[in-house]
């Protein structure tokens, strides 16, 4: 995987609290847990020393193991995933919340010959979120002559059924309040996916469920598994896991 050009941010949610702001508090917080163990420590009381050590610890990593995921892990595994695909490189694929385009931009890469659709509501589940931003990043890439970005909502995509040949998400889904809206967006990407067109969707939560509804749409070779500590959002008690589908012809 070539180094990637453009700025893509940091995933989360900045909607209340802005990411400089909750990166302070982050540091704060491991400040001043270190700060406790090493006076604990001095002051000879090594079982409270030790335990507010962990915990520091445990923060530490905890926001290492984010921060390394957001800023390179998920670059490696995506491109091991639609590597993993074998594209012929003229497909038209759909990216469902593309945010700053950073998964969007790396199928853009493969498909010369294709497109490469985003589309957002650009909440602010990612720092500097914007199809502006977006924009931006496919020049610094070099394919902004295969990408397009639209505003638009994934449970009521403005696409025409059997659409796209590939349909893609990372961590975007799960973001809908509502269970039926989640199914409404699994809906709709199946409905633009042309006859033998593939589904690939990287998500935190209810991932069987989004397997069960395709079983119920009469997608085959359905499989979900998870993508492993590159994509661990600050440990590995908040994986991500990994849907797969294809539309029978």
């Amino acid at each position: 995987m070539r180094r990637r050009r453009g700025d893509y941010g940091v995933d989360g949610d900045f909607a209340v609290v802005p990411a400089r702001w909750q990166a302070v508090i982050a540091a704060a917080i491991i400040t001043a847990l270190t700060a406790s163990a090493v006076r604990e420590a001095v002051s000879s009381a090594p079982v409270g020393a030790v335990a507010t050590g962990l915990l520091a610890l445990g923060s530490a990593l905890f926001v290492g193991s984010y921060l390394y995921t957001t800023l390179a892990g998920k670059f490696q595994v995506w491109a091991g995933i639609f590597g993993d695909l074998g594209l012929r490189g003229d497909e038209r694929a759909l990216d469902l919340g593309c945010g700053r385009g950073a998964v969007l931009l790396m199928a853009a890469e493969l498909l010369p010959r294709g497109r490469s659709v985003g589309i957002d509501l650009w909440h602010a589940d990612q720092t500097g979120n914007s199809p502006e931003a977006t924009r931006r990043n496919a020049e610094c890439e070099g394919v902004a002559d295969r990408v397009e970005v639209k505003t638009g909502d994934i449970t009521r995509l403005p696409f025409a059924d059997n659409t796209f040949d590939l349909v893609f998400s990372n961590l975007v889904i799960h973001n809908i309040p509502v269970a039926a809206g989640r199914m409404a967006a699994i809906d709709e990407a199946v409905r633009v996916l042309r006859p033998g067109g593939r589904l690939v969707i990287a998500d935190l939560l209810a991932t069987h469920r989004y397997r069960a509804r395709l079983l119920e749409l009469g997608l085959t070779e359905v499989r979900r598994r998870n993508l492993g500590w590159r994509m661990w959002w600050g440990g590995p008690f908040f994986p991500t896991r990994l849907v797969t589908a294809t539309k029978p012809i």
